[in-house]
């Protein structure tokens, strides 16, 4: 499958966060990019309801309440 690339900005501490994965990952020599794909491949794959769920998460971040 073909993929694109994209630029995305995020805080210090999402920063951390995936840092960390990728150190919990490091038998597997994953990026950085590889952690970001398979958190985003793992929500796009749920059964959720993604439009509800990202806007909660835009709602959340902006009254800095996550």
């Amino acid at each position: 499958m073909a993929k694109t690339k994209f630029g995305v900005a995020v805080d210090e501490k999402t920063v951390e966060k995936v840092d960390e994965l990728v150190d919990e990952c490091d038998d597997l020599g994953v990026s950085r990019s590889e952690i970001v794909e398979a958190i985003l491949t793992a929500f796009v794959q749920s059964e959720t309801n993604h439009v509800e769920r990202v806007r909660e998460i835009i709602i959340r971040k902006r009254k800095g309440a996550l």
